[in-house]
């Protein structure tokens, strides 16, 4: 057989099948290369480097690097990165999921439920972010105003470093929510109603049932939309950009922004690439992490 198949692999027809397949791929193969694969390439090389954005660029080892430990902004906007992604990732999930289990039953008017809460998730990041923005305004933001209705005085939401970052984790978890919610209503449709059948019989309670359940069944979804949240997460940058600039007091600068103020600010793009690097690694370990640990709670995956 393997005879064969040389043979045929060898033959004109399958030498024009062979190019038939890379052509169809090429596409896919030349933007994967042009646009992901260099580019990672060049920053990684660009962060052993001191690469002013007018000038000549010069080899300086691990200097940046170096540079990146004793820097404490850097470790300021790393913390806050951690900060808005442990508040963002858990609120997300959650609140997905319970919209899920309230709106995955076939009842009239679930579709349009679905539609508004699933609508922001297609909406401009940047035209989201200026409407909060404005909502969230001290004198004259919806959100005040309304505080005002009931003689509660509102704060200054966005300027206020201790209110700046839980705005923004708010308003970012309302943009991006339904996208999970689509995707743990389609798992909680796909579990078989013969099991939760066998629960009720078994006397189990609505809670029983979930945990027993529900969740076990739908764990494959649960994880994969923890990977993508904190991915998500990590990379925020258009909300951060828009509504509060990294301000007040540095107290919402999360990585990403740190590497475009450095890179199109400071125009220290090699310093910026070796920050970069960093972050790309935080999220590379996180992600091997989840993924060795799904082991242990994605209990029916073969």
């Amino acid at each position: 057989m393997r005879s064969v198949g040389v043979a045929r692999s060898r033959s004109p027809f399958g030498r024009e099948a062979n190019w038939t397949g890379w052509l169809f791929i090429s596409p896919m193969v030349l933007g994967f290369t042009c646009f992901l694969l260099m580019p990672m390439g060049m920053a990684f090389y660009m962060g052993f480097t001191d690469w002013p954005l007018l000038g000549e660029s010069s080899f300086v080892g691990l200097d940046n690097y170096r540079a990146l430990l004793s820097d404490k902004t850097f470790w300021k906007v790393l913390g806050n990165t951690f900060t808005f992604s442990a508040g963002l990732v858990p609120l997300n999930i959650v609140l997905a999921l319970l919209l899920a289990l309230l709106l995955s039953k076939s009842m009239p008017g679930m579709g349009f439920f679905r539609t508004a809460i699933f609508t922001p998730v297609i909406t401009s990041l940047i035209v989201w972010s200026i409407v909060w923005k404005y909502m969230l305004a001290t004198d004259s933001g919806f959100i005040n105003q309304l505080l005002q209705v009931f003689g509660i005085q509102g704060p200054a939401w966005l300027y206020d470093p201790d209110l700046a970052m839980p705005a923004v984790i708010v308003t970012s978890v309302l943009k991006n929510v339904g996208l999970n919610m689509v995707l743990f209503i389609a798992a909680l449709q796909q579990v078989p109603a013969h099991l939760y059948e066998a629960a009720r019989l078994d006397g189990a309670g609505r809670t029983r049932t979930f945990f027993q359940v529900t969740l076990p069944m739908i764990a494959p979804t649960v994880f994969l939309t923890v990977i993508m949240t904190v991915i998500g997460s990590l990379k925020v940058f258009g909300q951060i950009y828009v509504m509060t600039q990294g301000g007040p007091s540095n107290s919402t600068k999360v990585l990403v922004y740190y590497i475009w103020e450095l890179a199109f600010k400071l125009y220290d793009l090699g310093y910026a690439s070796s920050a970069a690097t960093v972050l790309f690694c935080i999220i590379m370990a996180f992600t091997l992490i989840q993924w060795h640990l799904r082991k242990r709670w994605v209990f029916h995956e073969n």
